[in-house]
């Protein structure tokens, strides 16, 4: 057995030498006046300066304070002495298990000692992005989101998060794209271009690649903008026309199809056009979808259903499952992911679709089929694509 004073001895030791990597207390002495069951120490940086920070668990919650590491000494000691029975600390040396007994006695044992290396102190790590801040890049510049030293502007940021977000989904595909040639991408309804943009400044001026990308949208005044913002940052291959989805018919062949927030069935249109082009990578976002909400019934879902605000809801994942499983049956290896967090936008689901081999057609089908007549639905994107679907599978009437 130890004195108190030897815990103290201890703590104050692995502090001020700055080689404690963690320590954990559990197993509470009094319960009386005490809210936390468990506390985790670490320790942080924060503004050059070394802190320790104490993570106390209160039933489901954890709440956080970061003190100096002239302070921290003070803490953990009373907490061991005081609160915990039982604690672990772990040195770059050594880890000690503490244990206290009812009669304030003290046992200090010594785990395996080795040598460790201390954790990156950095408490508020900037995330490392595609594109960084701090880095001007002339599209985010003339956009608006970036100033030109590179700041990110603070009304902004969601819209950079959502960039970089999109291109984290690129550059995951970016292997599944053809070499040896020019690119060619297409990009439905495209809207203010912010995203399209992006695709141009990583694939022609990061990573080099030869490309040219059509961005196609019904609003004339802002294709006219986007065109003017194009030549200024002398994107030589990057043109804007005014069109609809489902008659453009300018390409014979493309190897990227981008459609982000196309209103209901103007989705299945842009991705039966990628179909047909046998493009190698399809990333669509969804937006407001009708079309299953009026057909689908099931006695089954009636609790469901009966409700509009869920109806609604369910409505949009079915149609996103039914064209997941239709692009599976059309040779691609398709995801459903999180494009940004949902609080900034319920339509917030991206499929992202790679052409790989076919699999199991027949297992494929009836998997499918199953789904939709359980839901009664007569999807847009079947019928477009019913002669590209198995043949000895026939389509729904």
């Amino acid at each position: 057995m130890f004195p108190v004073e030897s815990l103290n001895t201890l703590i104050e030791k692995v502090i001020s030498d700055r080689t404690l990597i963690s320590a954990s207390l559990s197993q509470l002495r009094k319960k009386e006046g005490v809210t936390f069951t468990k506390v985790q120490i670490k320790p942080v940086e924060l503004k050059g300066k070394l802190h320790y920070q104490f993570a106390y668990y209160i039933g489901p919650k954890v709440e956080h304070r970061n003190i100096p590491a002239e302070q921290a000494t003070e803490e953990l000691f009373n907490l061991l002495n005081d609160t915990f029975r039982q604690g672990l600390i772990c040195t770059q040396e050594a880890d000690y298990q503490v244990l206290l007994s009812k009669k304030q006695k003290v046992s200090i044992l010594t785990k395996s000692p080795t040598k460790k290396e201390l954790p990156d102190l950095a408490h508020n790590r900037q995330k490392r992005y595609v594109l960084n801040e701090g880095e001007p890049v002339p599209f985010l510049v003339e956009l608006g989101i970036m100033n030109s030293e590179g700041k990110v502007l603070a009304k902004k940021y969601d819209k950079f998060r959502q960039i970089n977000r999109f291109l984290e989904m690129v550059e995951d595909v970016l292997g599944d794209l053809p070499t040896g040639r020019p690119l060619t991408i297409v990009d439905f309804g495209c809207g203010k271009s912010y995203l399209t943009f992006a695709l141009y400044h990583y694939l022609a001026v990061r990573e080099k690649r030869e490309l040219k990308i059509v961005g196609l949208d019904l609003k004339a005044d802002v294709i006219e903008h986007c065109s003017t913002l194009s030549s200024k940052l002398q994107y030589d291959n990057l043109r804007f026309l005014v069109g609809d989805i489902a008659e453009y018919d300018e390409l014979e062949k493309v190897d990227m199809v981008v459609t982000l927030h196309a209103c209901d069935t103007a989705t299945d249109a842009a991705l039966e056009k990628a179909v047909r082009w046998g493009a190698s990578v399809i990333l669509s976002v969804p937006c407001c979808q009708h079309e299953l909400f009026s057909q689908v019934e099931s006695e089954v879902l009636g609790p469901l259903l009966s409700h509009g605000i869920l109806k609604e809801r369910f409505s949009a994942l079915a149609t996103d499952a039914i064209r997941a499983k239709l692009l599976d049956l059309m040779g691609y290896r398709t995801q459903l992911l999180e494009f940004i967090d949902m609080e900034h936008t319920p339509k917030n689901i991206l499929i992202r679709a790679v052409k790989s081999a076919a699999g199991d057609q027949a297992a494929k089908w009836r998997e499918y089929t199953a789904f939709r007549d359980f839901l009664g639905a007569k999807p847009y994107l079947e019928k477009a694509c019913s002669d590209l679907l198995p043949e000895e599978h026939p389509v729904q009437a």
